[in-house]
């Protein structure tokens, strides 16, 4: 990285004052005001929406999957690929962040063709999903995998373009508020694939809620909810590509940086002793939750549990969601994220346990006998007061960690910072949650009720031993094993992190550039960013 990309960059400098709350501010810019940028706001809440579709989606389909009783663990965790899209696309992020057309603008030409293909390819799954996903009958996993793959690539990709225009789409004063677009949006659009589809197609809930004729199916098809996706997704494209422009930032006033260089760009940062540090703090963070978030949901389901009422159950939830983030946003920027991520640590490990607990009581509560299931109205109180606890957690935990993300990312090099913060999130998150399913299916022990010679080890023997009138009854449940194995890992990081976490955050931002000089204790200059 020549000196010259960066020049413009080094000349500005400005004073820093402090509000009572100890939040930071350019003494030449204003507080957060979205007064004039409110538009901005809300276009960048809808692109994140379009992000997270994809992502509900494939909950969707795992749940959808995991009630019809003809999938394994096993087939969950092949299924689960279809999420490892966002634990690669740094990868291709500096090439994203390099190359583009000027005159389109640097985010609006990766932006369009990529929701056109998000477009494109939503269709080509509505057209065939009757085929892929029967009522009855063995699903197409292998056609499901690899259309959900793609769509979670070009999820993924647009991720690097809208986490890297974000920083420059709202004025300087208002880069705070990226955290709530981010959190909100993606939120609802994962929301909308999940819980809206699940409920929307199910003929189970239609019946049930809206006293409809049985056979009738879903209040809606998956086709057309898939088709309806489609059509929103390329309209809201061209509009962006017709009335959007992009405006000059930071980034215009650095000469264009060529592919090897964001690589190398890329591998100065990876290569910071603090990023080295934080990096696998992020790659194990979750491993202590994800058992509880991954399997938990599909347990209740192989209790008896309708996957109706346990999405009904995680509306309620998401609209605690949606508010948190209205609520907290003006005191993220003033606040030492890490700080809160760490006290809540302990607690959401804790109430994993409780969580599990629940679980393993729970067949013996809804069941009368073993085929009639009743569902007493206190376990439903029960069961959503734990899960939404467990959740809000989670999401509040998320909303620090990305906070986090912003305050130290560089904004001249946006896009490849906060993808690279994100793929190490994510990759502390879906490969985990592949082993998990995979590990539930090993340490998970069954035998046929007349026959104790018969482990129903494979499908053939299990199909053997209902067809001799027998069943496959669980004796070792692995969920439990995995479960305890991650929180103990869980219990280890965290004694491992605590302190080393608390202090990334006490460091100046200049800390985490490649190209800066560390600030001295007493200046009140930003730093002047030099070439190594």
């Amino acid at each position: 990285m020549e000196k010259s990309n960066i020049s413009k960059y080094d000349q500005k400098e400005s004073t820093k004052v402090h509000d009572i709350n100890g939040t930071q501010y350019d003494s030449a810019s204003e507080k957060p005001n979205l007064d004039g940028d409110r538009l901005n706001f809300y276009l960048l809440i809808l692109l994140y929406i379009i992000q997270g579709f994809p992502l509900g989606l494939s909950s969707a389909f795992t749940i959808i999957l995991q009630s019809k009783k003809i999938v394994t663990y096993e087939d969950q965790a092949t299924f689960s690929i279809a999420l490892w899209p966002y634990i690669m696309n740094i990868l291709w992020a500096p090439i994203v962040d390099a190359l583009y057309i000027q005159f389109i603008g640097r985010r609006k030409c990766w932006l369009i063709p990529l929701q056109l293909l998000m477009g494109l390819f939503m269709f080509y799954m509505a057209c065939n999903i009757a085929d892929w996903l029967p009522e009855s009958g063995k699903p197409n996993l292998k056609m499901m995998l690899i259309v959900v793959l793609a769509l979670n690539v070009l999820s993924s990709t647009q991720d690097i373009v809208v986490d890297g225009w974000a920083l420059t789409m709202l004025k300087k004063n208002n880069v705070s508020y990226t955290s709530m677009c981010n959190s909100i949006g993606v939120l609802f659009g994962i929301f909308l694939g999940e819980v809206c589809f699940t409920l929307l197609v199910s003929e189970e809930f239609n019946t049930k809620y809206f006293r409809s004729t049985p056979g009738t199916g879903g209040l809606i098809s998956m086709k057309s909810f898939l088709l309806f996706w489609a059509v929103l997704v390329m309209s809201v494209t061209f509009s962006v590509g017709i009335f959007k422009k992009e405006k000059k930032n930071l980034e215009d006033g650095i000469e264009k940086v060529s592919v090897f260089q964001n690589y190398k760009l890329l591998w100065e940062i990876i290569k910071l002793p603090n990023i080295k540090g934080l990096t696998i703090a992020l790659l194990t963070t979750r491993i202590g939750f994800i058992a509880t978030e991954s399997v938990s949901v599909l347990k209740l389901i192989d209790a008896g549990l309708s996957k109706d009422n346990i999405m009904i159950m995680t509306t309620v939830m998401y609209v605690g969601k949606f508010a948190i983030p209205i609520f907290i946003s003006k005191y993220i920027t003033s606040i030492k994220p890490m700080s809160y991520y760490l006290k809540m640590t302990p607690i959401r490990l804790a109430w994993g346990i409780v969580y599990v607990t629940l679980i393993y009581f729970t067949p013996n509560i809804i069941h009368l006998n073993s085929t009639v299931v009743s569902v007493p109205e206190y376990y439903y109180l029960i069961l959503g007061f734990v899960y939404v606890i467990n959740d809000l957690l989670s999401f509040l935990m998320l909303i620090m960690l990305f906070s986090f993300f912003y305050q130290i990312s560089d904004p001249r090099f946006g896009g490849t910072y906060m993808t690279l913060f994100n793929t190490l999130y994510f990759l502390g998150w879906f490969v985990p949650n592949t082993l998990v399913l995979k590990l539930v299916d090993i340490t998970t022990f069954s035998k046929c009720s007349n026959d104790i010679q018969n482990l129903c080890s494979t499908p053939d023997l299990t199909s053997m031993c209902n067809t001799n009138g027998g069943s496959c009854n669980v004796y070792v449940d692995g969920y439990y094993i995995t479960t305890a194995i991650c929180t103990v890992i869980g219990l280890v990081w965290y004694g491992i992190f605590k302190n080393t976490l608390k202090s990334y955050q006490n460091l100046s931002v200049s800390h985490w550039m490649v190209y800066s000089r560390p600030l001295d204790i007493d200046e009140v200059h930003e730093p002047c960013i030099r070439s190594s």
